[in-house]
């Protein structure tokens, strides 16, 4: 299954490609420092740069290296009972991206080892540099399409849980899935329509060919 436009497919790891590990221990943590966790925080959170996100939560008397701390302490903890897992259907989407002869890679927030860790027998799916670590530029967009890769905004897409890489795609002109995480105390999906998503999954399985060459089409005929 060739593409006619795109050249790029991005994957984002955590929360497509592995289990949302994030958004549980986000939440609990701003509801024990006292806070109200609501879509406004989440967005101020998730996809930001680390210290980023951490001076975002305005935690008073300790500094965002503290908080960032604190909060992979706490996401420790959450493993012991909640441990990172390859998504059902990651392999098998892998190998449909594959086939679309696009360049494959894979990007998130957490240095190289978390990819090196998780996904290992998965790595030969990918293209070099196979995973970007995008902490120093989230949610980057432009960074991995034109830097990195040396293409265009338009001739890439993006799969991703989150709603702030959607609106910068949108912004950049780059083809966007999303694949919202199903934590109930998540807004991704209520922050996904109301930044006019248009293609939302609720399993790694609906990402099949018809809706790759849809998406391929709308990148095409800019009417993304």
């Amino acid at each position: 299954m060739a593409l006619r436009h795109l050249r790029l497919i991005a994957v984002n790891i955590d929360g497509v490609l592995l289990n949302d590990t994030f958004s549980p221990v986000a939440h609990r943590f701003v509801v024990d420092l006292g806070g109200v966790y609501t879509a406004e925080v989440e967005r101020a959170v998730l996809s930001q740069p680390q210290l980023e996100a951490a001076a975002a939560l305005g935690v008073s008397g300790v500094t965002p290296e503290e908080v960032v701390k604190a909060y992979f302490r706490r996401r420790e903890e959450y493993l012991r009972d909640h441990p990172v897992r390859v998504l059902d259907g990651a392999g098998a989407l892998l190998g449909r991206l594959r086939a679309t002869g696009a360049t494959l890679v894979c990007y998130g927030g957490l240095g190289r080892s978390h990819f090196d860790r998780h996904l290992a027998p998965y790595a030969e799916y990918f293209d070099s540099p196979r995973y970007v670590c995008t902490d120093g530029f989230r949610p980057g967009i432009r960074e991995i399409a034109e830097d990195i890769l040396g293409l265009r905004c338009d001739q890439a897409l993006f799969i991703d849980d989150v709603a702030r890489v959607a609106e910068a795609a949108q912004a950049l002109g780059a083809a966007f899935i999303g694949h919202p995480t199903s934590y109930e105390h998540s807004f991704q999906r209520q922050l996904m329509r109301e930044a006019g998503v248009r293609h939302m999954v609720g399993s790694l399985d609906a990402i099949g060919e018809r809706l790759l060459r849809t998406v391929d089409a709308e990148a095409a005929g800019r009417c993304l």
